[in-house]
């Protein structure tokens, strides 16, 4: 199990984030925006722009134990739900950092964590670059298996 950080730890590692996210900002010209949810200051986004995709917006939340991460990729299939269920199970046996998952109203998203003890600079941009990679990279064929009458568009 992965250690327990306390409030004052967990504020310094906050402070830290926001560090590393302005930094990203600042050297990424992909990253159009980074912020945090203003009802929960352990939660940020960070949107960067896309070409697969129109946008990818990674949401960061630091609880007490592990630093979790995930995108919205697409809206629940409209068509092929068992395709598209297998094709996203076929894809998560290959990756590394993340896997997909269905998430609230049958919503298809990106997910990983990372123990607390483990967050730096290095691993949040690491975080960052693979949410962006996977999600351009399958974006399009999942669209295809979910909705074929946009296949043709």
């Amino acid at each position: 199990m992965s250690e327990i950080f306390a409030e004052p730890e967990r504020a310094l590692l906050a402070r830290q984030i926001d560090e590393w996210l302005g930094t990203y900002k600042a050297n990424n010209p992909l990253c159009l925006a980074v912020g945090r949810d203003a009802d929960n200051d352990m939660h940020w986004y960070v949107r960067m722009q896309g070409e697969e995709k129109e946008f990818t917006t990674v949401w960061l939340t630091l609880g007490q134990r592990t630093l979790q991460y995930e995108t919205y990729v697409m809206p629940a299939p409209e068509a092929e739900a068992a395709s598209l269920n297998e094709a996203l199970l076929r894809r998560n046996d290959g990756l590394v950092g993340a896997h997909f998952s269905v998430g609230a109203e049958d919503a298809i998203y990106l997910r990983g964590a990372l123990p607390v003890g483990a967050v730096s600079a290095a691993e949040v941009d690491r975080i960052l670059g693979t949410m962006y990679a996977l999600v351009e990279r399958h974006f399009r064929a999942l669209v295809r298996l979910g909705f074929p009458r946009l296949a043709d568009r």
